[in-house]
């Protein structure tokens, strides 16, 4: 057990929330589905709760919390890709079904959770000694919606657009 676990709060959307999210990370799944015992603020006894969900080993809890709170930008998960493929496939799977496309490899998902689908190479090109490339890099990445490696890499390598 994680001494520290992320608690997602949703709008009775946890149940589909945790399934949602351990479809689309490998090593994934949902570990516990607690029900309330008794009526409280946010559901009825006998109602979801919380579920408790792994994503890629990493632990979470989805809590049923209702229309109180909502998802904003100063909380984003973060997404370390290994290249292009897996960027796509992120980004992809995550704006699907009501997501929304943000600025330099941010987005929304359909249940207003923010996310950075980052590929690694970014991070490489920016703490590269070549301090002239990495400007070049970054200033292409503030240009773009989901990250594009081979659009970095150019711009990294001062290749003309």
């Amino acid at each position: 057990m994680n001494k520290i676990t992320p608690c997602l709060w949703f709008d009775h959307r946890a149940e589909e929330a945790a399934t949602f999210y351990t479809s689309v990370f490998p090593n994934s799944r949902v570990t516990a589905t607690h029900r309330a015992p008794a009526d409280n603020p946010s559901t009825e006894a006998g109602e979801v709760l919380t579920v408790d969900f792994e994503l890629d080993g990493r632990s979470f809890i989805a809590l049923d919390g209702g229309p109180e709170f909502t998802f904003t930008e100063a909380l984003s998960l973060s997404i370390d890709c290994e290249d292009q493929a897996e960027v796509d496939r992120y980004w992809d799977a995550l704006v699907e079904g009501g997501g929304e496309h943000s600025v330099c490899g941010w987005l929304k998902d359909r249940f207003g959770v923010s996310w950075q689908v980052v590929p690694r190479q970014l991070q490489e090109m920016l703490d590269s000694d070549d301090r002239a490339g990495a400007k070049r890099a970054m200033e292409a990445m503030l240009k773009m919606r989901k990250l594009d490696v081979e659009q970095l890499r150019d711009a990294f390598e001062g290749v003309p657009a």
